[in-house]
């Protein structure tokens, strides 16, 4: 309310002083043709300069300040896959029993191009994902993720992340699964009905995981070849990855 009222009080003085410059005008020069002629003229272009400022060059300006800022979160996306991505990527593909049907889909190569990236996000939303919870060493996993438990705050408080809505979606998966994690106990003895709620928030990290990958490599492909390289030749999905150049 006080900041509405500064404004106010500034809009008011602005439009006095106007009225008082209008008036030592006519004093001086005893012309009210002149001044309508100009005022009315200045008014006219108030509404060509809202048009070109507000709708053209201010929304220029924040376009270039969200590429600015996705730019800047994509280097976060970046950070994420090399401590903590890639590694659950490994683990939970690892325990796909279905991997095997969308593998080879998955190994990104640099012959591919927009279409190839599109048709393979297509035929993941089609694919039935799952991880075998009975296989996956939970003690384990709970100690590296409760391990990363700091960096992830540190992602979760990045100004830039509503920006990116699917990968907030997919930080926020990984920090719930690190917290049902931590709170047990004793995680080597767990009731079959607990075995399948770690089931579903381990999927939905793993689905979650695999699209933004995927769009995180189309990302360094068009904008940092050398670091898709090395994406590349440590593919979570290649059996045969290896990050020694041959």
């Amino acid at each position: 309310m006080k900041r509405f009222h500064w404004q106010i009080t500034l809009g008011i003085a602005l439009v006095a002083l106007s009225a008082i410059v209008y008036v030592i005008h006519y004093l001086i020069f005893r012309d009210t043709h002149h001044i309508f002629i100009y005022l009315i003229g200045d008014i006219a272009f108030v509404f060509f300069e809202v048009l070109l400022v507000t709708l053209i060059i201010h929304r220029l300006l924040s376009e270039r300040e969200k590429r600015t800022r996705l730019e800047k979160l994509n280097m976060v996306i970046g950070a994420f896959f090399s401590e903590v991505g890639t590694k659950l990527l490994t683990y939970f593909s690892d325990f796909d029993p279905k991997l095997d049907e969308i593998r080879k889909e998955l190994i990104c190569t640099n012959d591919w191009c927009d279409r190839d990236f599109i048709v393979l996000s297509r035929r993941l939303k089609n694919y039935d994902y799952g991880v075998e919870i009975q296989k996956v060493n939970l003690e384990h996993l709970s100690t590296f993720l409760v391990g990363k438990r700091n960096f992830l705050l540190r992602l979760l408080e990045n100004p830039n992340l509503p920006e990116h809505e699917s990968f907030t979606e997919l930080l926020r998966a990984v920090f719930h699964l690190t917290e049902e994690l931590g709170n047990r106990e004793d995680i080597r003895e767990l009731p079959e009905t607990d075995y399948k709620h770690l089931a579903g928030d381990i999927k939905r990290v793993y689905v979650q995981l695999v699209g933004q990958w995927l769009d995180y490599m189309k990302h360094l492909k068009d904008n940092y070849p050398y670091l898709f390289s090395l994406a590349m030749r440590i593919n979570p999905f290649d059996q045969e990855a290896s990050p020694i150049v041959k």
